[in-house]
Parts: structure tokens; C-alpha cells; sequence
């Protein structure tokens, strides 16, 4: 079954984009998900197709209305997607979250402009905010694109090996080890000795050293979670074992 993505915005002509590209241009291309971008103007009415107007209450910038984004909304369908609208207040986009989009139906991203939009037909809709990070974009095109590639490359034929996204950062909740390739030295930098040994115990062992020290040194908070915390006790167990 096809995973179905639908992308409400004022700028249509922004997708696919990069997401046209590479592992997430090719699975489009194979049919294992689908891109439908909505235009938000095309359900505004006027001669001007005015889909923003001042805030109450004063203040700067403009609002995207309700109705029009109501309208759009309803003329998108899909009705039995969830429904996220990207916004910088949103609850933060991870790599769980990614994985159970990527396990169900698909998804409809709603991208805000301007100063944002009206809060009633968020919630009248039911339409859960969520972000990519603590910062502003321009809209939520980007963050979009971001939100689709995490949920898109984890459908089942997007990536070749199905070993990958299970070692990748986040999946076990530590950031992921360092990788080598040929030549085995460059520029007086030689690879670890131990990944040219053939001993897949060691370098396994090696590996979850080298994620715990990433993650130690680059984001301690990761360790505070359940599973990064199993993931340490495992790794400080196979440690003691070593001859």
C-alpha cells in the first residue's frame, strides 16, 4: 500500500523539492509513497485570493485566517491521515516519531506563513503542531521536507540494507559511531586498527564504545533516557568481559 503524503502551503511549486531526490526521489518514483501539494491560496476567494489579515489585539505581521485554511483543509481530503502543522512551538519531530508516521498511513503537514495561523482551526481540526528545532523559518515548507525524508527513507524498500536505520543515530538512543572507508591511511591518519582486524566481537565492542563517548561528549541529555541507560549497562557488561 501506498504511504500517502499530503502538504498544504502557499508555495506548491517548493515540492517535491530535494525530496525528489535520492533514496526519498526514487521510492517516489517506485510508488512506495506518494506527494500531493495543496495550494492554500486556491481556497481563498476574491479578486485578491487574500489568505492573511492583522492580528486582533495589534502586533506585527499578519495571520493566516481560519476559513481559508479550513477551506483548504476540506478540499485536500484525506481525512484519515493524521494531521501535523509545522511550527517552531510544536512538540520536537525524533526519530520514534518518525518511525511510527513511517509505520502508519501517511501523514498531512499543514506549513504556516507569515506571523502564524489562526489558532481556532487548529483547534476545531484537531491538528497537532510539531517542530524540527529551536528556531524560526521563513514557513514551514523546509521543516516539512525534514519531517518527510526522516518518515519517508523508513518505509519498508526505501533503504538497501535493512541493518542501516537500526545503527543509526537515535535508534538505540546514542548518537551513531564513526565510519571508515578505503584508503586505510590519509594524510597521516590511519584508521582504528581494530575495524582491519576481522574480529567482529572487538569491533562491535568498539563501536558501542566509540557511540557512548560521542554522546557523552556531544549530548549527554540522550543518556538520561530508559534505553540509552540499557544501552550503557550493556556496553559497560561486554567491556568487563573483555580478556
Amino acid at each position: 500500500m501506498t504511504w500517502q503524503a499530503h502538504v498544504l502551503t502557499l508555495f506548491p511549486g517548493m515540492f517535491p523539492g530535494p525530496l525528489g531526490e535520492s533514496l526519498a526521489g526514487r521510492a517516489l518514483a517506485g510508488g512506495i509513497w506518494s506527494l500531493s501539494a495543496h495550494d492554500i491560496r486556491a481556497a481563498a476567494s476574491g479578486r485578491h485570493r487574500s489568505v492573511d489579515d492583522t492580528p486582533f489585539g495589534g502586533g506585527p505581521g499578519m495571520v493566516m485566517r481560519a476559513d481559508v485554511v479550513d477551506a483548504a483543509i476540506a478540499a485536500a481530503g484525506a481525512p484519515h491521515l493524521p494531521f501535523l502543522c509545522l511550527s517552531p512551538r510544536g512538540m520536537r519531530l525524533d526519530q520514534a516519531r518518525a518511525r511510527a508516521l513511517a509505520e502508519g498511513p501517511g501523514v498531512v503537514l499543514l506549513c504556516g506563513r507569515y506571523e502564524g495561523i489562526d489558532q481556532r482551526v487548529l483547534d476545531a481540526r484537531g491538528i497537532e503542531e510539531i517542530s524540527i528545532g529551536d528556531y524560526v523559518l521563513s514557513g514551514g515548507e523546509l521543516a516539512a521536507m525534514v519531517l518527510l525524508d526522516a518518515a519517508v527513507r523508513l518505509l519498508p524498500g526505501v533503504m538497501g540494507a535493512a541493518d542501516s536505520a537500526a545503527e543509526e543515530s537515535f535508534s538505540g538512543k546514542l548518537l551513531e559511531y564513526p565510519h571508515y572507508t578505503r584508503p586505510a591511511e590519509w594524510q597521516g591518519r590511519r584508521v582504528p586498527e581494530v575495524l582491519l582486524s576481522g574480529n567482529h566481537g572487538a569491533i562491535a565492542r568498539w563501536r558501542r564504545d566509540a557511540a557512548l563517548e560521542l554522546t557523552r561528549r556531544r549530548r549527554p541529555d540522550l543518556l538520561r533516557s530508559p534505553l540509552a541507560t540499557e544501552a550503557a549497562a550493556a556496553n559497560d557488561c561486554m567491556t568487563e568481559k573483555r580478556p
